[in-house]
């Protein structure tokens, strides 16, 4: 038997250390050189063998061998007829197939002279690759594909009569072999090919001939789906790649700013749930992204006050969509779900929000993959002993999570893919950030986390980021302002307990939590306001309505709208950034990992609706609802006026609470909020702190705004006056909230 081995370790002179079992290791001269690199003869053997490459020693020189890791197998002779096997220095495999040589130009090298259309975003995480299948001005593709441990690789589709090695009765002459270049870490694993027929529209996959071997015969080779796919074609059997164009959309949004975090108020919504069945919507568009487009034509967000929508995961998912089909089984990062519209629908959703005002957030689930549909699975192992271990998938996962195979997110390979997905919906997408799916460092690499946002900025500063990391974890605020913003774990569930009166999970509704929720969670995690996203709902969390229905004495329907209300005030008002799920403007009563909900086809006809509606527009208007900064109080901007640690006419030991804000020194941008979570009135002194007219803006039951967005006059009955900035005696019934507005002396 022949091994050729490239030696790209530079060994010098290379040799070859062969044990057999418990037998002292055979140290091996090379006996010659070839095109491949050295070669080394070895003597037939009827038992298992290992070997590793290295440099024997010299006097005063110490011998360099690989590590362990690095052993390679080789099967007893009388086993299988073997004559010559290859070996990389980068990995452990052993090939029964002429690898392909290392082109001297370098994927980099190869990237930098291709004509890519205008508007496409040509990988460049951890280098330029042009991974994909990207499309060249002047007709055809450039594929790029990224495999460390193949022997050779083949790309194949509509474009060559789908002919590839392993395809039955293939006509040779159409192959279509990738050549390989020197990519990530300066090593051989960047497979190229120009194909001059393709074009957008056709379908394809990479054919991989591992050609290596393992214990139980040859790895041989696989048709695999491409990892930087941007959408599949029509049949989900076969889950083929569909080249895409993203250069033809004409975009219209180039006066649109992304919105700032501070005023960011956002909508969660499943892109299938948020209309389907909803007679508002042509039939033909519920239940996809035109769906979508069409409420924000209409003005849906902007009457809502909405500043920013987050979709739930759009990546492709095998599961049908359905009433509790959420998206979160992920079988391509890049590729759009085929059930919502194309890439260009995608891309018409985002222009028609940014034309009139709205930013559009992705969900990305990178924390774990499905299982029934998993392209990524087994694609590139780490060692050939994984092929015959069912529990290991190879370079791309990492253990287990509550969902799914967790995906390797400590690996650099790994984060270069999910960083260059994000980069890809930035630049072809137009999105202005992104939600991250349980992403707390028990499942998922904080390291990973925070090296993605660093080049996210560096792409578009202004990038929203936003982390559902519960229980809460500092790291992730980074330097305050540019951290990302995590769903606050202890808002939601003190605020349910709250308004269950009583408890709910790990928490209470003791009085003593109040002030920590509505200060921005400042005392447990966050460095800054841009840190916290507040909820009283979400795709994961009961409704107000279905959560509060579960305690037996407000189990009915006057005490489920005056709690969803409560609910939803409370997450407007408070420091940091608040976020409502699809249907809490209706105040629906629907179970968690639920995409349904029911909605009346005209919204005025609401009235929960035209409530919510006019107090959202209110936290879009004033800057007083949306104080910002490591420190509001600190500097100036924030007091509090009504907490249990004050004293007895101020809040002592009750569930309420209260504080004026004053985002500058103008009078008239003053506000006063208060909250009562009690089942009963409590009545306590007001520290106004500015004598004068303070306009009653929005209770529970009613919400008005000053010319011209509302019509509430100063001596509307419900203005409070004092001549000393104080007010006696003021009475907060059960479940109540207020907000307070300075107009004048």
């Amino acid at each position: 038997m022949i091994i050729h081995f490239d030696n790209n370790g530079h060994f010098d002179p290379a040799s070859l250390l062969l044990r057999h079992g418990e037998q002292e290791p055979q140290l091996i001269a090379a006996a010659g050189q070839d095109a491949f690199g050295d070669y080394f003869d070895i003597p037939e053997a009827d038992q298992w063998r290992q070997f590793k490459f290295g440099q024997a020693g010299t006097e005063g020189v110490e011998p360099v061998f690989e590590d362990d890791k690095q052993w390679r197998a080789l099967p007893p002779s009388d086993e299988r007829a073997l004559y010559d096997v290859w070996a990389r220095s980068q990995h452990a495999f052993v090939h029964t197939v002429e690898p392909a040589a290392t082109a001297a130009q370098t994927a980099s090298e190869l990237t930098a002279e291709l004509p890519f259309m205008a508007g496409a975003y040509i990988t460049d995480t951890g280098g330029t690759f042009a991974l994909g299948a990207n499309v060249l001005q002047g007709g055809g593709v450039s594929f790029g594909f990224f495999h460390p441990h193949a022997a050779r690789v083949y790309v194949t589709g509509d474009f060559n009569d789908w002919a590839y090695p392993g395809a039955e009765s293939a006509d040779e002459r159409k192959f279509i072999e990738m050549s390989l270049h020197k990519g990530y870490f300066d090593l051989p694993n960047i497979w190229c090919a120009r194909v001059e027929n393709a074009s957008p529209g056709d379908l394809y996959r990479f054919y991989v001939d591992y050609g290596a071997l393992i214990r139980e015969g040859d790895l041989g080779a696989k048709l695999t789906v491409d990892p930087y796919v941007r959408v599949f074609g029509a049949d989900m059997e076969r889950n083929d790649g569909m080249i895409s164009d993203p250069s033809g959309f004409a975009w219209e949004d180039d006066d649109f700013d992304t919105t700032a975090i501070h005023d960011l108020l956002i909508y969660e919504l499943h892109v299938h749930g948020f209309t389907y069945e909803h007679g508002d919507v042509p039939a033909q568009d519920q239940g996809r992204f035109a769906g979508v487009v069409d409420r924000i034509q209409a003005g849906y967000f902007d009457k809502l006050g909405i500043t920013a929508i987050y979709l739930m995961p759009t990546a492709e998912s095998p599961t049908p969509q359905g009433e509790h089909s959420m998206g979160y089984n992920t079988a391509g990062f890049m590729a759009i779900e085929r059930d919502f519209g194309s890439p260009d629908d995608l891309r018409r959703l985002v222009n028609e929000a940014h034309k009139a005002g709205v930013s559009v957030i992705l969900d990305q689930v990178f924390n774990h993959t499905a299982n029934n549909f998993n392209p990524l699975w087994k694609l590139i192992l780490d060692h050939p002993d994984e092929a015959e271990q069912g529990e290991e998938g190879g370079l791309y996962f990492s253990g287990e999570t509550p969902w799914g195979n967790r995906v390797a997110t400590e690996r650099i390979e790994v984060q270069n893919l999910l960083i260059d997905t994000c980069k890809l919906f930035l630049k072809e997408y137009h999105v202005d950030g992104f939600r991250y799916d349980f992403t707390h460092s028990s499942l998922m690499d904080h390291g990973f986390m925070n090296r993605m946002a660093d080049e996210l900025q560096v792409v578009k500063p202004e990038v929203i980021l936003i982390a559902e990391n519960m229980p809460n974890e500092k790291d992730l605020n980074r330097q305050g302002f540019d951290g990302y913003g995590q769903w606050c774990d202890e808002y939601h569930d003190t605020i349910k307990a709250l308004l269950r009166e009583g408890i709910f999970e790990a928490e209470t509704n003791d009085p003593r939590a109040i002030g920590s929720i509505f200060y921005f969670s400042k005392d447990k995690f966050a460095a800054h306001t841009n840190n916290v996203v507040n909820y009283c709902e979400s795709h994961d969390e009961n409704s107000v309505a279905f959560e509060v229905g579960t305690v037996e004495t407000l189990n009915n329907p006057a005490s489920k709208e005056r709690k969803s209300r409560l609910g939803l005030f409370a997450t407007i008002v408070a420091l940091g950034q608040p976020m409502i799920y699809m249907g809490a403007e209706f105040g629906v009563e629907r179970e968690r990992n639920t995409a349904y909900y029911k909605a009346p086809e005209n919204p005025d006809n609401s009235g929960f609706y035209s409530w919510a509606s006019r107090l959202m527009r209110l936290r879009r208007r004033y800057p007083a609802l949306k104080l910002h900064g490591y420190n509001p109080a600190d500097d100036g901007q924030f007091g509090w006026i009504a907490g249990t640690w004050l004293d007895a006419r101020h809040g002592a030991g009750r569930r309420v609470i209260g504080w004026w804000s004053r985002p500058t020194d103008d009078p008239l941008e003053a506000m006063v909020i208060l909250i009562n979570f009690e089942n009963h009135s409590v009545e306590i002194d007001l520290e106004l702190g500015i004598p004068g007219r303070w306009a009653r803006l929005a209770d529970i039951d009613f919400v008005n705004d000053l010319p011209p967005e509302g019509n509430y006059q100063i001596d509307h009955v419900e203005t409070m006056t004092t001549g000393d900035g104080r007010f006696a005696g003021f009475t907060l019934p059960d479940s109540s909230g207020f907000i307070y507005k300075w107009i004048g002396g």
